[in-house]
């Protein structure tokens, strides 16, 4: 391997801005060298943007042509299997974007097949954003006590129309359109993780699901009643369509301790209680740096040999999660 480990990216569409920029921000002991994607329209603006010397239509050529060091898949889900193999069978660690793949089944043969013969550690960056990781350090610390409930909300208009007769986020995220999971496997499932995370294990009690916008092939509205250790309540509920919501709007996520409560709204996070904690965070800011705290997690397990926290058989556990999710929705057979 070179002093500098060159990285290959499988796909240019829009999530690929911030991968790029967080394998930037690891100058000197990272670079990306080569791009592959299908677009040549989407590969070359990526390269161009960022530098990178190579360019590929299609990722086996990629890995035919050798002097890589690790690949970083960011193409759609539905190929995330393939290119993981792919990947295995060129010996490469690889980092893959959530999830492994679009169904838990698929997702743990996937597993199964690359165990032993590539490292493997999934891309949930949501659980690194400075906020949660200071959550998970106030939580550890035992302030205020084992927590007793819990309930985390996203609430948006993205899936209304706007003034042109456009709906926001599949402006933002066209993919979603035809996703037939969609907010809770494409959305909820950072949340589910992070809720994971920062509790322990959960399993899900009962979830509900609905869809109000036309251009949606999967739903835009979830409630989620999930159940910790020691019969600990948690709730999600999300919907993509609220009438007076903005179109993208930050988590709110609230935390009942015996001792205290801890509090996210938006940009600031408090603890009141037997201590009083307030901090705020650049929303924006804390987006990028999780791209690039998952992306220096990932360079710096490779070089110690540590664990990932993000591996393979964590995050069946998140998937587990979004599979249940649809089973007790009813919804079991949506792909």
């Amino acid at each position: 391997m070179s002093a500098v480990r060159r990285i290959g990216l499988i796909g240019a569409g829009w999530v690929t801005q911030h991968h790029l920029k967080g394998w930037a921000a690891l100058r000197g002991r990272a670079e990306v060298v080569a791009i592959a994607d299908p677009s040549a329209e989407k590969r070359e603006a990526r390269a161009r943007a960022f530098h990178v010397p190579h360019t590929y239509a299609d990722a086996h050529d990629m890995l035919a042509a050798g002097g890589l060091d690790a690949v970083d898949v960011a193409a759609p889900r539905a190929v995330h299997a393939e290119l993981v193999r792919l990947a295995a069978d060129h010996g490469l660690p690889i980092l893959c974007q959530k999830p492994l793949a679009p169904t838990f089944a698929e997702a743990e043969a996937l597993v199964a097949a690359v165990q032993g013969r590539s490292r493997l550690m999934v891309h949930e960056n949501w659980r690194f954003r400075t906020y949660y990781r200071e959550i998970a350090t106030w939580l550890r610390s035992g302030i205020i006590g084992r927590p007793f409930a819990a309930r985390l909300e996203l609430v948006t208009s993205g899936t209304l129309p706007d003034d042109a007769g456009h709906f926001p986020a599949l402006e933002r995220q066209p993919f979603m359109r035809d996703e037939a999971r969609m907010l809770v496997a494409e959305v909820l499932i950072h949340h589910l993780d992070t809720l994971r995370m920062l509790l322990g294990p959960l399993q899900v009690a009962a979830c509900t699901t609905s869809r109000t916008c036309p251009d949606l092939a999967g739903e835009d509205t979830a409630l989620i009643q999930l159940a910790g250790a020691g019969e600990l309540p948690v709730q999600v509920f999300a919907t993509l369509a609220a009438h007076g919501a903005p179109p993208a709007a930050p988590d709110r996520l609230e935390i009942l301790g015996p001792d205290g409560a801890i509090r996210l709204q938006g940009s600031e996070l408090s603890m009141t209680g037997r201590e009083t904690r307030l901090r705020t965070f650049d929303l924006a800011a804390a987006y990028e740096e999780s791209y690039a705290a998952t992306i220096a997690h990932f360079v710096d397990r490779l070089d110690d040999g540590a664990p990932f926290e993000t591996a393979p058989a964590d995050n069946l556990e998140t998937l587990r999660l979004v599979e249940d999710c649809y089973r007790l929705a009813g919804r079991a057979e949506a792909r």
